[in-house]
């Protein structure tokens, strides 16, 4: 090959390997570039990943402390109303007792459950209704009753023993027709007055 030749190949493959040098640092920095880049979004990325599991996290522990308690509420509640329930049930079962002995504090009580019915009815011709103990032991006052009756309301007032019930203790007292009914049982008593007796038991036993 002649020197002139070879003068033009060199300068071709000068020029060539400037290009191509050029083009190496272009690619290289543009790859610097995205690697850049990509580190820059991949930090960012796990920034937002853990900060997001951060609050997931949070928002998960905060619930399973909220849970915990609720049921350590639901937990206490639950007991309370058993101890609760409980009283309620040795009540029963002292009145009960109270009420199969007819002791005269019982008596008075039965008497008044009768004249308070009888009383909210407005009087008239009245069936009274007696658990089959009470029956036997009360029959006898019914027309003493009745007067009682008639004169503190003001209204003729007969009382009359009508079928036994199951109960405690306490009374039924209805109109001769059955139009209206008063219930003073110790059972219906006891319910009726549950609610405020459940506060009031509440506070003494968790004072």
């Amino acid at each position: 090959m002649s020197s002139g030749t070879d003068k033009i190949v060199s300068s071709i493959m000068s020029e060539a390997q400037e290009k191509a040098d050029i083009i190496i640092q272009n690619a290289n920095a543009e790859v610097s570039t995205i690697n850049a880049r990509a580190e820059k979004t991949a930090e960012a990325e796990k920034s937002k990943i853990l900060e997001n599991g951060k609050k997931q996290s949070d928002m998960r522990y905060q619930q399973i402390i909220s849970e915990a308690k609720m049921n350590a509420r639901r937990a206490e509640l639950g007991a309370k109303e058993e101890v609760i329930e409980a009283a309620f049930t040795k009540a029963s079962e002292e009145l009960k007792a109270k009420a199969s002995s007819y002791d005269d504090e019982y008596s008075q009580s039965l008497i008044a459950n009768i004249k308070e019915a009888a009383s909210e009815i407005g009087g008239g011709d009245l069936i009274v209704q007696l658990n089959g103990a009470d029956s036997s032991k009360i029959e006898n006052k019914l027309s003493e009753l009745s007067s009682d009756i008639s004169r503190e309301i003001g209204t003729s007032t007969t009382l009359k023993l009508g079928e036994p019930i199951e109960a405690i203790g306490g009374a039924i007292v209805k109109t001769s027709n059955g139009y209206i009914e008063v219930n003073n049982t110790i059972e219906s008593r006891l319910d009726r007055f549950k609610s405020v007796l459940r506060s009031e038991v509440a506070s003494i036993l968790f004072k």
